[in-house]
């Protein structure tokens, strides 16, 4: 994939992020999403944040004071600039959609499967739809797959044959689990309770036994 199919993508999310969002009553921006501790709106701040990410010495000095712990980096910028752009919010997210700049510390192939996957992280919470683009989430799939921290997809899910029903991507060997390429990724990316549903095969049974 190309590079601006990777941002025309990661704009289109931005978009149906903003869409998602605008008109939500309060309660609705606090629901917690399948995010340990984040709120629907601290993981739309995180996408709206991207472009305008701290430089690399503020991001450093930050996981300094979280020791280390660059979950809770993320999850403290997120939280403040969502506490700070209140209900403008999905406004912020369209404003930026069409931006072609990144945090420092990741990769155009990084931010694109992260984008995908927080759409579906506030898509999940809110009990709504948003479509995930194909190519974008095979993409995405591969790049996981073959990345080390902070998922592990290998390691994690060692035993296993991962094979997309509506495009062509299997990873993996053993017992098989099958199902879209969405939820392949969420699998992937540590949300397995979310994907499970949409997933079948022999393999799903150890999945079910290790996310209990």
């Amino acid at each position: 994939m190309d590079v601006d199919r990777k941002w025309h993508l990661i704009a289109e999310q931005r978009r149906a992020l903003a869409d998602l969002l605008a008109g939500l009553p309060v309660p609705e921006l606090d629901r917690p999403s399948p995010c340990t501790r984040w709120r629907v709106r601290d993981v739309a701040a995180h996408v709206a944040l991207a472009p305008a990410s701290p430089g690399l010495l503020r991001i450093l000095g930050a996981a300094v004071r979280a020791r280390g712990d660059f979950d809770e980096v993320n999850r403290a910028m997120a939280v403040a600039h969502a506490d700070a752009l209140g209900a403008g919010l999905a406004d912020r997210l369209r404003a930026v959609a069409d931006a072609r700049h990144k945090p420092a510390i990741t990769t155009l192939d990084n931010l694109l499967f992260d984008t995908l996957v927080h759409v579906q992280d506030v898509a999940t919470a809110l009990g709504r739809e948003v479509a995930m683009p194909l190519d974008g989430a095979r993409e995405g799939a591969e790049r996981v797959w073959r990345m080390g921290w902070p998922f592990w997809a290998r390691r994690r899910l060692r035993g296993l044959e991962l094979s997309a029903t509506d495009t062509t991507w299997v990873r993996g060997d053993g017992a098989l689990v099958r199902g879209p390429i969405r939820d392949l990724l969420l699998l992937l990316t540590g949300r397995t309770e979310v994907a499970l549903p949409h997933l079948e095969g022999a393999g799903t049974a150890h999945l079910r036994a290790s996310a209990t």
